[in-house]
């Protein structure tokens, strides 16, 4: 039987849609299928319009800083700049731009019927390889009551035509509190309810205890520990009741996890290990099946758009390039939750780096504070540490301030390719900038490094017999 296509991809999202792209240019056959429209979470639920709604309510709330008086925060010109941005960076993702590229692009629901077969609305495509990025999407807890009570999700809240007057936000993690805080600014009564004991639990722990002492400063009520129990409604209003107390509130808005999209792909028929974590992939992307390949959310890996890219160049090479097969690397993964203060982190927490290097860790931390341009913008809560062995070698870097994902990346590129502390610190900066920030924090594991040697002492005696001589 004939097979018409180079590589299958199923699922329009950002690891489909570079996986589709990148093949067609290397001009490959490709079909590119979705159930809805092109995109993904990132376009239209996520990173797009996240960070545009989060764009219009820090412009909120720095007017309100420098005009103690206040203004009415505009949220319903917020959410018209979001659909704006929307707009604008949709036609990159668009059909017709695939099409150009040569990509037969197909939309409806489809499953596999045996290992090489994807079937869709009664026609069986065929192919060499296929790849499989469906996604992800939010996770919804057990707890009774909220499903017939209701709830939003970032599925939801850029659908809202107005602000909640009060809203619960279930979950602590990057995407409860970067909407909790911006819906927080733009007039909502926010409370963050978080199971567990801290909030951003996978971050440097001092770097979020600063994010949530910064919440809780905005006026944002920050509950941990903090379970639901169960969910009731009374006169239209939102009641979660937990063990400490009952929270009434108009909206909730759930943002616990995510969980990935494997469910109706007819899996099984096509031999490929999945369970309810993601699809099973090897350091290839290949799943149990050598012809079918996996990126994204859906191997519940790291659910970051920029990784669902990198992987789906992986694909790319190791579906279509047979002699030129390569593995992910993921030893420097970054990522920044983009609150307020922004927090951004590559490599091992400090914890993690203790453990697994004891004294032979140094740890360098300059506060935003003693950096004149944050000084001179009123940003200085925050630092920059940076986590780094006797020798210089980096493993680990945690930005929490103004800016912290784009200063991020510097670190990131020294750690890719390698480079030592020094590497930073010997490099020119502009003054005045936020990423001088950084070669100041490089600098000190020099000046760390010398003062606990001998060398202080035998320069203050020589210092000491020059003076006498003089």
């Amino acid at each position: 039987m004939s097979v018409p296509f180079d590589l299958v991809v199923i699922g329009g999202g950002s690891g489909g849609l570079t996986v589709a792209a990148g093949a067609a240019q290397l001009g490959a056959k490709v079909a590119l299928i979705d159930k809805h429209r092109l995109g993904g979470d990132c376009l239209w639920y996520g990173c797009v319009p996240s960070k545009a709604l989060i764009h219009r309510s820090r412009v909120a709330h720095e007017v309100r800083r420098s005009r103690p008086e206040g203004t009415d925060p505009d949220f319903s010109g917020a959410l018209a700049h979001v659909h704006k941005a929307i707009q604008t960076i949709e036609p990159h993702d668009s059909p017709e731009r695939f099409r150009r590229l040569g990509v037969e692009v197909l939309f409806g629901k489809g499953k596999f019927i045996d290992p090489r077969t994807f079937r869709l609305d009664g026609r069986d495509l065929r192919a060499r390889a296929f790849c499989i990025a469906t996604g992800s999407r939010p996770r919804i807890p057990p707890i009774p009551g909220l499903v017939q009570t209701g709830f939003i999700t970032n599925e939801e809240v850029f659908a809202l035509k107005t602000c909640p007057r009060r809203l619960a936000v279930l979950g602590g993690g990057p995407i409860g509190l970067e909407l909790g805080q911006a819906l927080h600014r733009l007039g909502a009564e926010v409370t963050i309810l978080q199971r567990g004991a801290t909030l951003l639990p996978r971050e440097d722990p001092r770097a979020a205890q600063l994010v949530h002492t910064a919440l809780e400063a905005e006026g944002i009520a920050v509950k941990t520990s903090t379970a639901v129990d169960r969910v009731t409604s009374e006169n239209g209003e939102k009641i979660l009741h937990t063990r400490k107390g009952r929270f009434v509130v108009d909206e909730i808005l759930v943002a616990v996890g995510r969980q990935p999209n494997v469910e109706g792909l007819g899996l099984e028929q096509a031999g490929v290990v999945y369970s309810d974590k993601g699809i099973q992939v090897n350091p290839y992307l290949a799943t149990t099946n050598p012809k079918i390949f996996a990126c994204g959310d859906v191997t519940g890996g790291y659910l970051f758009t920029h990784v669902a890219g990198y992987e789906g160049t992986i694909v790319i090479r190791n579906a279509l390039l047979g002699l030129f097969k390569g593995k992910a690397d993921y030893r420097v993964i970054p990522w920044t939750t983009f609150t307020g203060p922004e927090l951004a982190r590559v490599g091992l927490t400090e914890p993690e780096a203790k453990e697994r290097y004891g004294k032979d860790l140094m740890v360098l931390e300059q506060p935003f504070a003693r950096v004149d341009r944050a000084v001179a913008e009123e940003a200085e809560t925050g630092f920059i540490k940076v986590l780094s062995l006797r020798n210089g070698t980096i493993v680990g870097v945690h930005i929490v301030g103004a800016q912290a994902g784009e200063l991020l990346h510097e670190w990131v590129l020294a750690m890719k390719q390698d480079l030592k502390v020094a590497a930073v610190a010997g490099s020119m900066h502009v003054y005045p900038t936020l990423a001088l920030g950084n070669q100041q924090a490089s600098g000190l594991l020099a000046k760390q490094k010398f003062l606990a040697g001998p060398l202080p002492g035998i320069l203050e005696g020589l210092f000491a017999q020059l003076r006498g001589l003089s």
